[in-house]
């Protein structure tokens, strides 16, 4: 078999070859010129946006430390985050009741601001960007703007507030001209003082609950241990349903899960559904509260075996000053579930009738990662 040999190139064909390749390097060398101009101008505009951008934004490497940071950003951190590790930076952040927005610490004598925060892992998986929206007027005038409504469901209420006042006052002024009078036996005084002071105090408890009605929104928040809560509400009601022949349970299925409310507030909201489901229920019936970790949010749970709530009651039950018992104030629903939406949350009900009602008053859990929740057990 013979073999085939390339004969060798003369000098102008490697002149050409040369020439050729010299041509296609330079054109490759102005194609990159040209891709390297654009990036730079993509740069460029990236940069600008960045800055021009109201939101802030934060790009992290895969570390969690801070490769890029825009001036928004800059101004509400007010510190050089460069290099920095993200979770530095991320503990001047502390959870509200609404999922998704954190409240940031300012500088000294300024206010907090409300930050909507979310992070979004890059498709490369060499980072992620952390994306900050400055809510806090927003949420303000929510805030007015739900206190407004409140004021005004009180301005359409004005005429049965005058006679919820004017009730239990003049019975009060009656009983107590009446302690008086000289011919009155030291028995029948003692009773008549007697139901003085209890028209004054449910004249007290009106007042009470118009105020917190009135005012409508949480005053501090703190981390609340829900199973705690549970048992200082069970604590607290338990007397009063062995006082009244009724059998009272609970249970708590949250382990260590915390909740960032205002204590003092989501108590009162629980106990007006627990002194409800007392009231309708009769000897030898049951009232229970549960509380159980659904997902994101607790749920707090009233149930009795009461008479029920008719249908077209249920449609009325949280409006403002409507109430089926002559001594209710016809604002303790309406508070609770004021409570709850404010903490982010809400109330519903199902109820037959001479089959019990069951209250749902659910909390969301603050943002993940918050310090102030600990694991479920």
């Amino acid at each position: 078999m013979t073999e085939t040999t390339t004969p060798p190139l003369n000098a102008a064909q490697l002149a050409e070859a040369f020439e050729q390749f010299n041509r296609v390097s330079a054109e490759l060398t102005e194609a990159y010129a040209g891709l390297q101009g654009q990036v730079a101008q993509l740069n460029e505009r990236l940069s600008v946006l960045m800055t021009a951008l109201p939101a802030g934004v934060v790009v992290l490497d895969r570390e969690g430390c801070v490769v890029q940071i825009n001036r928004a950003a800059s101004a509400w951190l007010g510190e050089d985050l460069d290099g920095q590790p993200w979770a530095m930076a991320s503990t001047r952040f502390t959870a509200t009741e609404t999922p998704g927005e954190m409240e940031l610490e300012a500088a000294p004598g300024a206010a907090p601001r409300r930050i909507a925060l979310s992070a979004t892992a890059l498709d490369s998986g060499e980072g992620s960007i952390v994306l900050m929206h400055d809510v806090t007027d927003t949420h303000r005038m929510q805030r007015e703007a739900e206190r407004n409504a409140r004021l005004a469901a009180m301005g359409e209420m004005v005429a049965g507030l005058a006679h919820q006042l004017r009730t239990p006052l003049s019975a009060a002024l009656l009983y107590t001209s009446s302690l008086g009078k000289p011919q009155l036996a030291g028995e029948e005084r003692t009773r008549v003082a007697g139901r003085a002071v209890e028209r004054l105090r449910h004249l007290e408890r009106l007042i009470r609950d118009m105020l917190l009605f009135a005012r409508g929104d949480c005053l501090g928040r703190e981390p609340v241990p829900v199973c705690a809560l549970v048992e200082e509400l069970a604590h607290t009601l338990e007397p009063i349903a062995r006082e009244r022949g009724i059998d009272f349970e609970h249970a708590c299925g949250c382990g260590q899960t915390r909740l960032v409310a205002d204590r003092k507030a989501l108590a009162g909201a629980l106990t007006n559904l627990l002194e409800n489901a007392l009231q309708f229920t009769p000897e030898s019936g049951q009232v229970r509260l549960d509380a159980q970790r659904d997902g994101r949010q607790v749920v707090f749970t009233v149930s009795d075996t009461g008479k029920g709530i008719a249908p077209e009651q249920q449609q009325r039950l949280f409006e403002p000053f409507f109430t089926t018992r002559a001594e209710g104030t016809g604002l303790g629903l309406a508070i609770a579930r004021g409570v709850a939406r404010a903490h982010g949350g809400d109330i519903d009900l199902t109820s037959r009738p001479e089959a019990g009602t069951t209250f749902r008053l659910s909390v969301p859990l603050a943002a993940e990662g918050d310090d102030n929740e600990t694991p479920h057990e």
